[in-house]
């Protein structure tokens, strides 16, 4: 069928094309792309970083409803609507084990953009383009997604807030509710308040923390964060990173998605005895730590990364929808929505720092 998609080739904007798309294999469906939000690591791959072939569909937050299935599917129906989160396998022994985003076949489904057979639903004048990317490619009027990325999205539910469900508040919200756990007793610090950081800042409120400490260069995102549910705010960039952090020692719980080394390392060295530190961000190629060892092993601090806060879309989805029902999730305070047509404008929005999360409607 004949689509409409924004295809991304190498140091250009995103240009809105038509496109053929093959009908869903076993266990794929069709879905109509109500609307898609923007992600850096769409730009990211747009730019190369991950090694994405391009020219390429991108686009891995998708929400739309169901028009086709393919063969085999029977846990989903036509007309159904739902939210596209990233891909996964679900056969292999992390897939099984409710830990998807770090399913042996990740890096063919969400970077290199490809079935497992290397094959993609999308092409262009005969020729094909990469267009599996998260297993969705949703940057187009319609997609072909694996069944293994999607959960079902009741009708009341706003398609442009919900798309941030899919990965950016996944991330920040998973890395603080089952990364970290935790909980009443925790003082938390959120290093980067873009959607992934403010989206942990909601979850630590959710969670009781008794104290919520938000990090950013932008003072307007500091604002934001306060309302959020931040107890403290820090402008790092008024004062320097050091001296601003100084009097902040004593953090149970650090969360960085800056990616920055030295970031990285100062959130670290706030950390009690036992304290923990949890990784989201994209650092730059080949960057290190610096870290005393035996510091870290007489203090027991501990380092680790996590791939979509470690959540399971099946489950962590649907309790992320709840709290925005009860409203502790305030999810419009993070979405700017922009017509298909605008998404060279929106990306270059959210790179400037103007929109925390924007939004593509498709229609």
């Amino acid at each position: 069928m004949k689509i409409r998609a924004a295809v991304a080739r190498e140091r250009e904007p995103f240009s809105i094309e038509e496109c053929e798309l093959d009908g869903p294999r076993a266990g794929e469906v069709l879905v109509e792309v109500e609307a898609c939000g923007i992600c850096h690591t769409d730009l990211s791959a747009r730019d190369r970083y991950y090694g994405t072939p391009l020219p390429a569909v991108l686009g891995h937050e998708g929400v739309g409803r169901i028009v086709e299935l393919g063969a085999g599917v029977s846990k989903f129906a036509v007309g159904e609507r739902v939210v596209m989160s990233f891909g996964a396998c679900g056969q292999c022994p992390n897939c099984t084990a409710e830990l998807p985003g770090y399913c042996r076949h990740a890096r063919e489904f969400n970077l290199f953009a490809r079935r497992l057979d290397g094959s993609s639903p999308i092409s262009r004048g005969g020729q094909p383009i990469t267009g599996h990317f998260f297993a969705q490619s949703a940057f187009a009027s319609h997609a072909v997604a694996a069944t293994t990325n999607l959960v079902r999205l009741d009708d009341d539910l706003p398609g442009a807030l919900m798309t941030s469900l899919a990965c950016g508040v996944q991330t920040g919200m998973g890395a603080v509710m089952n990364v970290l756990q935790a909980g009443p007793r925790d003082v938390i610090g959120i290093f980067g308040c873009g959607t992934v950081g403010l989206a942990a800042v909601m979850a630590a409120k959710i969670a009781g923390c008794s104290q919520i400490v938000a990090v950013d260069v932008r003072p307007d995102r500091l604002v934001t964060a306060r309302a959020l549910g931040a107890t403290e705010v820090v402008d790092s960039a008024s004062e320097g990173l050091g001296p601003a952090l100084r009097h902040l020692r004593g953090l149970t719980l650090a969360f960085d998605n800056t990616g920055n080394p030295e970031v990285i390392e100062a959130a670290y060295s706030l950390l009690r005895p036992r304290g923990r530190l949890a990784l989201a961000g994209l650092s730059p190629r080949g960057a290190k730590l610096s870290l005393d060892l035996n510091a870290m092993m007489v203090s027991g601090r501990s380092v680790r990364g996590t791939v979509e806060g470690d959540a399971d879309p099946r489950s962590f989805i649907p309790q992320m929808i709840a709290w925005y029902r009860r409203g502790e999730l305030p999810l419009e305070e993070l979405v700017t929505t922009y017509p298909f047509e605008q998404i060279n404008q929106a990306a270059a929005d959210m790179l400037a720092g103007r929109v925390i999360k924007p939004v593509l409607r498709m229609a």
